[in-house]
């Protein structure tokens, strides 16, 4: 009898604390019940964008450990494969079946993989460790944002969206110093120094799963659906082919045969996805009628062109530092501080605007604008010679034009399409800004490098009537002989630090002339972005969560879609009864720009139930 009463007291406590994270009959979640959650949020969060770039700072450490220095690449790319492919399976799938268990399963997953790969003997090992690792981090980040989307308001949501941005920053900036640190230690309590980068993950992802799996309970109406294999086979057949060329042509070479091979495999990829998403229709993995929706088709467009620019051009400032400036991987991250305080501010700024006066489509334009603006100041001052503290403004400007860009983006997006499909449209933006981003990279490398040894024989044949260069070159003519067709060879760049710095000031002239060029090529594309991003329409932001809309939206069916936005259920009830829709809630929006939930049956094919 006791043991009886000790489990049913067990049961009502677990109730107990489901109920009180739970949100009340209305949908609507306290300020102190999403504070709790997002504290789950962030820590998946933070495990995803921390291990991008301890990785990338550590790989070359990783890869002479486990003599695969040729074979670093892929440990790279299975990564990226498999978490851009994973991004929109989960915001479809967690859209059908609930945010909570898909959130927990990446937050697992990810755990595991990382345990793994802190176990590689080899770089064939690692690189199939990271895809399994790649699998969670795919939901980590889109299903965040979805989750917020969820419990949050639009009118609200930038202001917490605002503390995603603060650890993207954070992370971009911690990464380089703990994977610096841990990568330079020869062990640390008894394990080989660089498999803590894994390490820490399990802890924090422990900590991440316990605080998701006890705050997180959302109210989720369940329904009956085809699930799209052949569209979700198709994108794996687009999408692989697409990003090992990517990260490997440079090189294969772009016009080699397997870069041709690759090529043609995606295109034929792509038009199978399509084939399939047409015949699965509002079933389909990407509904292909979401991009009649002009907020998500302009988003969707400005997502790839932003994140190559941004990216790309992102990723060259720290190289530019550790080369030219002699910084360590450590400090070239403390070096980018500016660029992070940007990117806080901006989102800060963005997120309370948006929630005091509604508009949100002002700050992805000004932050192109200031964007492009950097890009352009930075591919004129940028030099063998410049000071670091000349690059703090540019850097402050460009982290500000990014804190502008992200969130609100994202937040048009969600607010512009039906409840329902909140999961799926920021997968999808997320996964454009994601493929804009691997394929900017991959093109300014390669105009990098390819310009790279033309503008180092350049430099150099510039140098021979420098008094300076002659002395230096006469006294080590070891040195000048390693330096011999150093432009054409630029697999190990640390030599340029090691030897005397009036021979090294060439090579350095013709990088820092090359990273001109590409910083010029990044601002034309962001300014591309400019262009689309002008299309984006200014919706009213709706004022209920996605909960409290999808509750409200069962009660009654629409009237008609021209009357009833899938935003605005309250508003299809007023007119359905013949009265005026409440002040309160927003006025109806043209379809062009919202769209519609298609009938599923109504309510009897449904019920509601917890996640």
């Amino acid at each position: 009898m006791t043991q009886t009463t000790d489990r049913g007291t067990g049961a009502e406590r677990r109730d107990a604390r489901a109920a009180a994270a739970a949100p009340d009959a209305s949908g609507a979640f306290t300020h102190r019940q999403i504070m709790t959650i997002l504290v789950g949020l962030l820590l998946g969060m933070f495990l995803a964008a921390l291990d991008q770039t301890v990785v990338s700072t550590a790989i070359r450490t990783i890869a002479d450990d486990l003599q695969g220095y040729d074979l670093q690449a892929w440990a790279t790319t299975s990564f990226l494969i498999t978490s851009t492919i994973a991004t929109p399976l989960y915001g479809k799938l967690s859209d059908m079946y609930g945010r909570r268990g898909f959130y927990l399963f990446a937050i697992a997953v990810f755990v595991v993989g990382s345990m793994l790969c802190g176990l590689a003997d080899s770089m064939y090992q690692l690189a199939a460790f990271r895809a399994i690792q790649g699998i969670g981090a795919g939901g980590l980040m889109s299903l965040a944002l979805a989750i917020i989307a969820d419990i949050v308001p639009p009118r609200e949501r930038s202001k917490y969206q605002g503390w995603f941005m603060a650890v993207f920053g954070t992370s971009s900036v911690l990464g380089p110093v703990i994977g610096g640190f841990l990568s330079g230690q020869s062990s640390i309590l008894g394990i080989t120094g660089w498999r803590w980068i894994f390490y820490v993950n399990v802890p924090l992802g422990i900590l991440a799963f316990a605080v998701v799996f006890k705050v997180l309970h959302l109210p989720h109406t369940k329904r009956e659906h085809r699930i799209d294999f052949p569209g979700a086979l198709a994108l794996i057949t687009f999408l692989v082919p697409l990003l090992i060329v990517a990260e490997q042509g440079r090189t294969w070479g772009w016009s080699s045969t397997g870069a041709l091979v690759c090529y043609a495999l995606a295109a034929v990829g792509f038009v199978l996805f399509v084939l399939a998403e047409r015949a699965y229709k509002d079933e389909a993995l990407l509904p292909l009628r979401m991009f009649k929706n002009r907020t998500f088709a302009v988003s969707s467009v400005g997502s790839i062109v932003l994140g190559a620019g941004m990216f790309g051009g992102i990723l060259l400032l720290p190289q530019y530092l550790q080369i030219v400036h002699g910084s360590s991987p450590t400090v070239a991250g403390l070096q980018m501080i500016p660029l992070v305080l940007g990117i806080m501010t901006g989102s800060v700024i963005a997120g309370q605007t948006t929630a005091r006066t509604g508009k949100y489509k002002i700050f992805p334009l000004v932050g192109t604008v200031f964007i492009v603006a950097a890009m352009l100041a930075l591919s004129v001052v940028v030099g063998a010679d410049t000071s670091v503290w000349t690059l703090v403004p540019f850097m402050l400007l460009m982290g500000l034009g990014l804190g502008f860009n992200f969130q609100p983006v994202i937040l048009a997006v969600q607010n512009a399409v039906s409840p329902r499909e909140i999961g799926v449209a920021t997968s999808s933006v997320t996964f454009f800004r994601q493929m804009g981003g691997t394929l900017g990279t991959a093109v300014f490398l390669s105009v990098l490098f390819s310009t790279l040894p033309g503008r180092i024989d350049d430099a150099y044949t510039a140098a021979q009537a420098d008094p300076a260069f002659q002395q230096a070159a006469a006294a080590n003519p070891d040195q000048l002989e390693q330096l011999q067709g150093a432009g054409s060879d630029l697999g190990d760049t640390s030599f340029v630090q090691s030897i005397d710095q009036a021979l090294a000031a060439p090579f350095k002239t013709g990088f820092a002339d090359s990273l001109d060029l590409v910083f010029l090529i990044a601002a034309c594309v962001v300014a591309v972005g400019f262009f689309v991003l002008v299309f984006l329409p200014q919706l009213a932001l709706r004022t209920q969560s996605g909960i409290q809309a999808a509750q409200a939206g069962e009660d009654e069916a629409p009237a008609s879609p021209a009357d009833s936005p899938a935003d605005s259920p309250a508003v299809a009830s007023a007119h359905a009864a013949g009265a005026a829709a409440p002040t309160s809630v927003e006025p109806p929006v043209d379809d062009a720009d919202r769209t519609a939930e298609t009938p599923d049956g109504g309510p009897g094919g449904r019920h509601s139930a917890r996640d």
